[in-house]
């Protein structure tokens, strides 16, 4: 089951997001996230209107669901960035891809115009999901990090939305 997380799901998002940092290239970091660490990230996301999802099973969130501003300057309003993670124990079972379809969903919906991912040039899994969603390959930059004894190249994929009917700047 996609629903809106809430609170008491984070210690479940906390666990999924550190196994990411510490043992894939998913997550350009390299120590652990803190409980308070994921309290602020999900306020910040609430407060700012911007949607949280969890696949739930078995009363445990095993995925989750977010998006984010591209870049803080106003005139990237209608653009956004999006990041799904699914429990180790969980993946390749279609729960990022109906967490991926939920997300551009509600994007869609909301008046976004265009819809990025950045993904490791080496997750496969992850870019081929995005292409079977209509994600088409924009750039991508080299070295741009650092992680287990090697460099790793940034990959951008973008999904063009409906986006604003009359978009307004400022």
């Amino acid at each position: 089951m996609i629903r809106h997380a809430n609170k008491t799901d984070l210690m479940d998002i906390l666990e999924i997001y550190n196994e990411a940092i510490l043992n894939t290239t998913a997550v350009y970091d390299y120590k652990s996230h803190s409980l308070k660490d994921r309290k602020q990230w999900y306020e910040k996301k609430i407060k700012d209107g911007y949607p949280v999802l969890v696949f739930e099973e078995n009363n445990k969130a095993v995925g989750f669901a977010a998006f984010g501003p591209f870049r803080e300057w106003p005139a990237y309003k209608y653009t956004i960035e999006h990041s799904v993670y699914v429990h180790k124990d969980y993946r390749n079972k279609g729960i990022g891809t109906k967490l991926l379809r939920e997300i551009i969903k509600i994007a869609d919906e909301t008046g976004y115009a265009t819809m990025v991912a950045g993904i490791d040039s080496e997750n496969h899994g992850s870019i081929i999901i995005h292409e079977k969603m209509g994600f088409v390959f924009s750039g991508e930059i080299k070295k741009a990090g650092y992680k287990f004894g090697k460099w790793l190249n940034l990959a951008f994929y973008q999904l063009d939305l409906t986006g604003p009917k009359t978009p307004l700047e400022g």
